[in-house]
């Protein structure tokens, strides 16, 4: 990422290709931290001098924000408030939920086994290119571009549907990481040729006090340098009642009839 080479970073997205002239791919396995609002997986790693752990997203209640040792240079410490509601808010300050620092993702692939020493010396890239501090900036920005994307998509789907039954909206309650549990609608793509996710998420929302989860599947993409966008997100209301059975039928007839509408009408020949 400094440089106008391409080069691979591993990081809590997984591995990244970085380019300054050619859009990079995302690696197929992808491992995020339990930092990570993005993807809330429990480590199993945990000692016991560990700080205590949010149930909702198994976030630490006081997240570790001190440079780990001989780390390699310093890190941002500041953490970017997300445009992402949080369910049963205990004041006005506590209202969004709050993405993970520099430092915090750092600290947390440390414990999940994460060699720096190799990544900042380039011995985890073929390419030899060194991690450095900007490619943590990098990787921020492109996490929280992507939380903001899938809760966008949500938003879709309850403003077109539920509207009148939760006018404030709806709030994120917990969610959760399953990259390797693969929904079924991925796993019918991959039987009909296509790629399958790197990633799964599912988010559960507060719709006026009904609990609704939802999943998100995560495609490779082309990164937007402009505004860290990476993947191709796939979001839908899971099949847990026959009124999200019911939201994407209409949500499918919509795209259907839409397309078909959409379609200019062929010329007479002449």
């Amino acid at each position: 990422m400094g440089s106008n080479s391409s080069k691979e970073v591993t990081g809590p997205l997984g591995t990244v290709t970085v380019s300054d002239k050619k859009p990079p791919n995302i690696g197929s396995s992808i491992e995020i931290p339990p930092e990570c609002p993005m993807h809330a997986k429990h480590n199993q790693n945990k000692t016991a001098s560990d700080c205590p752990i949010n149930p909702d997203n198994y976030m630490p209640l006081e997240p570790r924000q001190q440079p780990m040792e001989g780390q390699p240079f310093d890190l941002c410490k500041d953490r970017q408030t997300s445009t992402i509601p949080k369910a049963e808010a205990k004041d006005e300050k506590d209202k969004y939920w709050v993405y993970p620092s520099e430092q915090m993702f750092w600290n947390a692939m440390i414990r999940k086994g994460w060699k720096w020493q190799e990544a900042v010396d380039g011995k985890d890239d073929k390419s030899g290119e060194k991690f450095t501090a900007k490619d943590m900036k990098d990787i921020i920005r492109i996490h929280n571009f992507n939380n903001e994307l899938a809760w966008k998509e949500v938003l879709k789907w309850e403003l077109a549907f539920h509207q009148k039954e939760c006018p404030c909206g709806p709030t994120l309650k917990r969610f959760g990481g399953r990259a390797s549990d693969y929904s079924p609608r991925a796993r019918i793509r991959s039987w009909l040729g296509y790629e399958l996710p790197f990633d799964r998420h599912d988010w559960v929302i507060d719709r006026c006090g009904k609990e609704v989860r939802y999943v998100i599947d995560y495609y490779d993409g082309s990164l937007e340098s402009e505004t860290g966008k990476f993947a191709l997100l796939d979001v839908r209301p899971a099949f847990d009642s026959f009124e999200a059975v019911w939201d994407r039928m209409r949500a499918t007839y919509w795209r259907w009839t839409h397309e078909y509408i959409s379609k200019p009408e062929p010329k007479p020949v002449e």
